[in-house]
């Protein structure tokens, strides 16, 4: 069964009498078959207002403090909302410090960053505004900036009655991303549509190569969203220039553990891992059947798998059925 959360809408469509409004239902979130019902916190509610003031904002050089860069700069539909750069370049071209993670499903995400120090989508939208190897900017003047500009002035006051501020400013992208859900692959028209014929026999060889107890990948990535949200250390290296959690916690067993990421739309979202440092999807199944470097943080399911080179390509091809077509092309989320 599909679920859809509903939003009224006001409108002047389809009625005799053109002065008067009807009411039009319009799903602004969609939730897949296969996905639970999302949380969306009650001092943020989704309406149409909010998500067109969030999406315009989104797409908006505006925030950064030389008017060069916006959010969809490192996060583009046709990768599913990440980047294809290992890091990517913040205002006066400096370099990030993080691979930029797909926004695909953040509406489930219990907290964000690669360290989990941010518990809100919405305390998450700031942290690239302010940080100076992204918008180097200031989120109080950033409202300022936004005050100058009376169609956004009108926007702001329809959708949360107050002019643009840092307040309005996160909270309407927050919504917009809320909307970024991503259920459609062909693998979701397999497993959750009954469409049997949307798998090939290498991809179910792949699936089933996926979730088999010798491979073990859904010991860290289950669910619908593909991922348990846990920490932990994949043997990437043997040792982390990015110190991962415990930047946040400087608890040193949470040294160079990282939030693990959600596989959807994974044959797109490439470069891959916290750094961007494997180029490939193919270099990623490498990766994890040779078993990673040695850390004292590396989790035990990461061990040599011993594939041969058909189930690399099964489970390679698996990986790419994940991939949703109709997420990275639907108009509704482009400027």
């Amino acid at each position: 069964m599909k679920f859809i959360v509903i939003l009224v809408v006001i409108g002047f469509i389809g009625c005799s009498d053109s002065s008067k409004p009807i009411f039009q239902e319009e799903p602004l979130i969609d939730v897949p078959n296969g996905f639970t019902q999302p949380l969306i916190p009650s001092d943020n509610a989704i309406t149409p207002q909010r998500v067109a003031l969030g999406k315009r904002l989104f797409y908006d050089s505006i925030l950064s403090v030389d008017y060069s860069i916006s959010c969809a700069s490192c996060h583009r539909q046709e990768f599913a909302f990440a980047d294809n750069k290992p890091t990517s370049f913040g205002v006066r071209n400096q370099v990030g410090t993080r691979n930029a993670p797909s926004l695909a499903n953040v509406v489930y995400h219990p907290y964000f960053l690669r360290e989990g120090g941010v518990p809100t989508l919405e305390m998450q939208v700031q942290v690239p505004i302010e940080e100076h190897n992204e918008f180097d900017f200031n989120i109080l003047l950033a409202g300022e900036r936004l005050n100058k500009d009376s169609s956004y002035v009108a926007q702001s006051q329809i959708a949360y009655n107050r002019k643009p501020d840092y307040y309005v400013i996160t909270r309407a992208i927050a919504c917009f991303e809320r909307t970024l859900i991503s259920g459609n692959s062909r693998y979701d028209q397999f497993t959750f549509q009954g469409k049997q014929s949307a798998l090939n026999s290498q991809e179910i060889a792949g699936k089933e190569l996926f979730f088999s107890q010798r491979l073990g990948c859904s010991n860290c990535h289950n669910g619908f969203n593909f991922t348990t949200y846990a920490f932990e250390n994949n043997g990437l290296h043997q040792y982390y220039k990015d110190s991962g959690r415990f930047r946040l916690t400087q608890n040193p067993k949470d040294s160079a553990l990282f939030k693990i990421p959600s596989l959807r739309n994974v044959g797109i979202t490439a470069p891959y891992m916290h750094n961007g440092s494997i180029s490939t999807l193919e270099q990623v199944i490498e990766h994890y059947d040779s078993g990673g470097k040695p850390h004292n943080h590396k989790s035990p399911y990461v061990k040599s798998l011993n594939l041969t080179i058909q189930e690399k390509n099964n489970l390679l091809s698996f990986l790419n059925s994940l991939t949703d077509e109709q997420f990275i092309q639907n108009t509704k989320f482009k400027p």
